[in-house]
């Protein structure tokens, strides 16, 4: 059946505008005609009445369709290519249920842990393509009865009902199971290191990392996450140096990825006497958790030293050599920990944050190259881009990305979701986009 969307699109494409009166007439004539030759079980085919009402809009010059709705009507189904596709995918998940009441992968943890993570990876799109095979049967089912239906005039009435409520939602479950198909970062389901570094602006930089912290602890507190400190380095007027923290989770890096880069602050500091706005900075880097295998370090590229922690801690970290200074000689990278009581475990931190940061260098790499290929404008996701402005005098957030302004109080209260969720959309739809141009090709 022809829906009533196709009739707009007839009418507003093969009209000239200004459209005659025997255009109009023969253009109403021609629905009808079509309607004819459909053996009148269009479902959605006008009435006489408005078919005159849309003739009578597109002759004055009022509205006619959005590009989006003549895209929906062109493209309801999903594709032969996309359906094998998605077969496929379904099948694999069936394989990896069956293999979980396999005793051999039952009686060993980690193979059970990695088919368990192979089949939820998969399980989203399978359960939205179950529904869009249910809702596309009903849909037959419902164009059958309207073809039944005859001259009973209520059950063309509720088919056609039905036939409307059910197109609906499988455009809505198309669209959806498109974005589920989109390729995935492979560092997305990992945990990862955040780092806070005070910028420009000294100890009002320093209060303003301290902020940031407050604000991302906020966040992780209520996704569920579990947040351990890794390192820090306090202001002398309170706030942070610099700051890591380990965060542990589900899909922690799909999420907190996208607060890399610098954040700017205009505000009155707390340290100002004359009253005068200052800008400082601070830069957020979003690590991706790794390990041996992921990042290879030579022995000889590491210069190890040990010093005494002081401070807090007893005659332990005063006396006992427990801090560790590590210098990668081939990157200059340089990492000083004292945050445990233990020269070992020191040691053992301080080489996780090392491959932290060489394997986050070689994945900006990679990812500058890939937007280099996909032209992409969502940002560079790296430390030195400004991604985001928080204004205290006007009360707002400005995401540069997004080029939208958020209530301030809001975030400081660790409300940064609506931020994500919409540089999430925005990636989403750069890559359906693409990918649309790509199969036009």
């Amino acid at each position: 059946p022809l829906s009533t969307t196709t009739y707009d699109i007839i009418l507003s494409v093969c009209l000239p505008r200004p459209a005659t009166t025997t255009m109009m007439v023969n253009s109403a004539h021609a629905a009808f005609i079509i309607a004819a030759i459909c053996n009148g079980v269009s479902a959605f085919a006008p009435s006489h009445r408005e078919i005159q009402r849309r003739i009578s809009t597109i002759k004055t010059g009022g509205p006619s369709l959005s590009p989006r709705e003549t895209t929906t009507c062109l493209s309801m189904a999903l594709d032969n290519a996309m359906k094998t596709r998605l077969d496929g995918i379904r099948r694999s998940y069936q394989a990896l249920t069956e293999r979980l009441a396999d005793p051999d992968v039952i009686g060993n943890s980690n193979l059970l842990r990695q088919v368990m993570k192979d089949r939820s990876q998969s399980e989203e799109v399978v359960m939205a393509f179950d529904e869009y095979c249910r809702l596309d049967d009903e849909l037959e089912g419902a164009q059958e009865l309207f073809q039944e239906a005859g001259d009973d005039a209520e059950m063309r009435e509720m088919a056609r009902s039905e036939i409307k409520t059910i197109e609906a939602e499988l455009e809505d479950l198309e669209s959806k199971i498109k974005i589920l198909l989109l390729p995935k970062d492979p560092n997305d389901d990992r945990n990862c290191m955040l780092e806070i570094r005070a910028g420009t602006g000294g100890s009002e930089a320093n209060i303003f990392a301290g902020d940031l912290l407050d604000v991302y602890r906020k966040f992780m507190s209520t996704e569920g996450w579990q947040v351990s400190m890794m390192d820090s380095s306090s202001g002398d007027d309170g706030g942070y140096k610099n700051v890591v923290l380990e965060v542990r989770g589900d899909s922690v890096y799909s999420k907190l990825k996208w607060e890399a880069g610098v954040h700017r602050v205009q505000r009155v500091p707390a340290t100002e006497t004359q009253g005068r706005v200052h800008t400082s900075t601070a830069t957020v880097a979003i690590m991706p958790e790794c390990d041996e295998v992921d990042v290879k370090i030579d022995p000889k590229d590491i210069e190890l030293s040990t010093m005494r922690s002081g401070g807090a801690g007893g005659q332990n970290v005063n006396k006992v050599e427990t801090a560790v200074d590590l210098l990668h000689k081939p990157t200059g990278i340089r990492i000083k920990c004292t945050q445990e009581r233990s020269q070992l475990k020191n040691k053992e931190l301080a080489m996780k944050m090392l491959m932290g940061k060489l394997y986050d260098i070689e994945n900006e790499k990679r990812e500058a190259e890939e937007r280099a290929r996909r032209g992409d404008q969502i940002g560079t996701g790296g430390r030195s881009e400004k991604i985001r402005t928080y204004n205290w005098k006007d009360s707002r957030v400005s995401d540069h990305r997004l080029g939208q302004n958020f209530p301030l109080q809001g975030f400081l209260g660790g409300d940064v979701g609506p931020i994500i969720d919409g540089l999430i959309a925005k990636d989403q739809e750069t890559k359906l986009r693409q990918l649309s141009e790509e199969n036009s090709v």
